[in-house]
């Protein structure tokens, strides 16, 4: 019997590392479940956003690093959520963090809100569209001054806007 018993065993713990994924996608769908100011159907959601906006706006995806042309956005003005226009951004938060993804030191009032993931098996915080509740990227605690925060986020989620 103790062959079975830890077979058993096995097979439990096996079971659990199979079922972690799905409880971990569970915790990433928080703002998905709300209900938003601007919310559309994923069906319209992939006629207004291109195939690797919708991937990471709808999807909770990740851009490669360095892909992005915002990654080396210099100039004055504002970077707005590509699925809504809300303006998330200043670009007087912006910096460049070396990671290969747009970030900043904080976002405008009110513009974004957070959820936690587990979606790689750690902790993250996961930062969303206030207006949409597209996926944006993540906010971590090893950020400058003067909010030690870093707000990395994905260039295909935004727009930006001059001025």
């Amino acid at each position: 019997m103790p062959f079975l018993t830890s077979r058993r065993e096995i097979l439990g713990w096996l079971g659990a590392g199979a079922a972690l994924p799905v409880l971990a996608a569970c915790d990433s769908q928080v703002a998905q479940a709300k209900t938003y100011p601007v919310n559309h159907s994923a069906a319209e959601w992939r006629k207004l956003l291109t195939p690797a906006q919708f991937h990471i706006l709808r999807e909770a995806g990740t851009e490669r690093s360095y892909s992005s042309p915002l990654n080396d956005e210099h100039r004055k003005g504002t970077f707005l959520c590509a699925a809504d226009g809300n303006p998330l951004f200043s670009s007087t938060a912006k910096f460049d963090s070396h990671t290969g993804w747009p970030s900043f030191t904080r976002p405008l009032a009110g513009a974004v809100e957070t959820s936690t993931d587990y979606v790689i098996g750690v902790s993250r915080t996961e930062v969303h569209c206030a207006r949409c509740g597209g996926h944006l990227g993540h906010v971590f605690d090893d950020g400058p001054p003067p909010t030690g925060m870093r707000y990395c986020m994905n260039g295909a989620a935004m727009t930006f806007r001059a001025g």
